[in-house]
């Protein structure tokens, strides 16, 4: 009945016990307390009612403890009376005194709508990837024919009279080599399935640099390929290869940068030291090889899916690729942002996201979410990776002006370490900021926000969430409370070169922390599961259709989490969500045409426990 006056008296309240804080953490002896006792108790019948085996921990006790967990509670309690007494208009059932968190990795784009497997609902597909799994693993004498037979003498000479142009030497040398070596090698085993082409990067980088190309304006030029998003359709492969020769040699492109190229401009040598399984002859000829090896994979790629099983899906595949381009590529920003506006999302108080393009940043902001949200990158984003974290704050709850990018600090903290940390410009944002102000002279609450996208295999995430703990801790930031939405890229089971789940709650718990998932998460808790197709070329990761199914195949892991102080809150409830309806259908591989993202989204709601 009176919510500014309650306001009023809830900081004061917390007012007075941070200074009684500060006054025992000066004096008094290390102990436990009965508070804590009582917030894991709850914590824990939270966690086993979603059916988590989450358990009371007790890393980073003592008087500190004590403080953080007794002025974490009453902080946050100020900032979400505040926020959920001003926001209006948004669908909620929560009660008032519950914070609600969201986080999300959207997934860089992948270039190659065929490389991961997905839910589709036409059968089509599924024919599709069966087929060309056959035609790969089992591909016969008839389907197994030389590459010449191919990517045929007449168009490596074609190829040759172009690089001549180019002004390139060694193109004689070059184009004997690739016959000898390669022309009458059969395409799949020979070379589709070549381990050894893969560790040369004779394919592979060239198609790193224009497969697809990034343009002034936010723009895409896609290489004429069947792995990519290419817009326009090959009648036959004799269509195709006018159509590559025009793009890679003749077309005129401006890059993101503001330099304009053509593609056949960004392709390189190889260096040897970095990749030595290349000989010293193949480095010294890398560029005109790299380039003829680059034509006769794409030959073949087309000539697979025209003549596999018969050519039953010689006029199927080009349509269906268009579809999943349209949903996983350029429909994917639209689709991420109206799940983050729906209505099962739209209230929340904070949203972290990872891999965030800086193009989407903009979408965001320009949206309705934008009037209700401030949306934040770190200075230190990396408009060329393209890959950033990025925090979104209420307005309501948060005093935007106030936002002081701590992301730099972070970064000096982390470089302390003494570690060789892989973590990328973009992969972390730290932002501190105010609640708003809950009546005239009083102080209000205060928060460090942190994003973070992990490494492959996780082993940054230890370092990182140390590092911003450590930052938490600084005199510049007393007091504040820190909420962690983080890509963890944790996995069920670890080892030396992969970050285990269990191994990461260990640690997380030693600084005082907990999770969305309890203090000890479950885990065979997944928040991912994608495995790679035999249309990408690193087949040894490759996944049959009928082993998706089995328990251990595929990325099928606890990757992500939310983190907080424990002991200053308990949770009352965690979703993950693979739909986009709320809804999380296990065992099944995503992203779908609905949900384009390979990372599950995370909402939890969380209650600040009392003094």
């Amino acid at each position: 009945r009176h919510p500014r006056r309650r306001r009023s008296q809830f900081a004061e309240t917390a007012r007075r016990a941070s200074a009684e804080m500060a006054r025992r953490a000066a004096f008094e002896p290390e102990s436990d307390d009965d508070d804590a006792a009582s917030t894991d108790e709850l914590t824990n019948t939270v966690a086993s009612r979603r059916g988590d085996r989450s358990h009371g921990g007790s890393g980073g006790g003592g008087v500190l403890e004590l403080v953080r967990r007794n002025w974490v509670a009453l902080a946050a309690g100020v900032c979400v009376l505040v926020t959920l007494g001003l926001i209006t208009g948004v669908p909620t059932a929560r009660k008032t005194d519950s914070l609600k968190l969201v986080s999300w990795n959207i997934a860089a784009i992948n270039n190659n709508p065929f490389e991961y497997w997905i839910t589709h609902d036409e059968a089509e597909y599924k024919k599709l990837m069966r087929d060309v799994q056959g035609c790969i693993d089992n591909p016969g004498h008839a389907g197994d024919v030389p590459v010449a037979a191919v990517f045929t003498p007449e168009m490596v000479a074609e190829l040759k009279l172009l690089m001549n142009a180019e002004g390139w030497v060694d193109l004689d040398v070059s184009s004997d080599y690739f016959a000898t070596v390669y022309g009458d090698k059969p395409i799949i085993s020979g070379f589709i399935r070549d381990g050894e082409l893969g560790k040369k990067r004779l394919v592979s980088m060239p198609d790193r640099l224009t497969n697809t190309i990034n343009l002034q304006g936010g723009g895409l030029a896609h290489r004429p390929t069947v792995i990519n998003c290419y817009d326009k359709s090959f009648r036959d492969k004799a269509d195709w290869w006018t159509q590559w020769k025009v793009f890679v040699f003749a077309k005129k492109l401006t890059l993101a940068s503001g330099k304009s190229v053509r593609p056949v401009e960004l392709i390189g040598p190889i260096s040897r030291a970095k990749y030595p399984a290349l000989t010293v002859m193949e480095a010294g000829i890398s560029k005109p090889l790299s380039t003829i090896a680059l034509a006769a994979f794409d030959a073949i790629l087309v000539h697979v899916l025209d003549t596999c099983a018969g050519g039953r899906h010689a006029s199927k595949w080009q349509p269906l690729r268009a579809q999943m381009c349209a949903a996983l590529n350029s429909k994917k920003d639209a689709r991420i942002a109206q799940i983050l506006g729906s209505s099962l999302y739209r209230d929340a108080d904070v949203i972290f996201l990872q891999e965030v393009a800086m193009a989407f940043v903009q979408t965001l902001r320009s949206s309705p979410m934008g009037a209700e949200f401030d949306v934040r990158l770190a200075s230190t984003s990396d408009g060329k990776r393209d890959q950033n974290s990025a925090i979104l704050v209420r307005k309501s709850c948060f005093n935007v002006s106030s936002a002081v990018d701590r992301t730099a600090a972070f970064d000096t903290i982390l470089a302390k370490a003494g570690k060789d940390v892989p973590v990328a410009p973009g992969d972390v944002i730290a932002l501190s900021v105010a609640g708003m102000p809950t009546a005239p002279g009083k102080p209000p609450a205060k928060f460090l926000l942190a994003s973070f996208h992990g490494d492959t295999n996780g082993l940054a995430t230890v370092a990182v969430v140390k590092a911003m703990s450590e930052l938490a801790g600084t005199p510049a930031l007393a007091g504040h409370v820190l909420l962690f939405g983080l890509d963890a890229n944790t996995y069920e089971h670890g080892s030396s070169h992969k970050q285990g789940v269990l191994e990461f709650a260990d640690e997380y718990g030693k600084l005082g922390l907990s999770s969305c998932w309890g203090d000890r998460p479950d885990p065979t808790n997944h928040t991912t599961f994608n495995a790679r197709t035999y249309l990408q070329p690193q087949l040894n990761k490759a996944v049959k259709l009928s082993d998706l199914d089995k328990p251990d195949v595929g990325d099928k892991n606890p990757k992500d989490f939310i983190l907080f102080p424990r002991g200053g809150f308990a949770v009352v409830r965690t979703t993950k969500d693979n739909t986009g309806s709320g809804q999380y259908l296990e065992n099944t591989v995503f992203p779908t045409l609905a949900f384009p993202s390979d990372h599950g989204l995370l909402a939890t709601v969380i209650k600040p426990t009392p003094v």
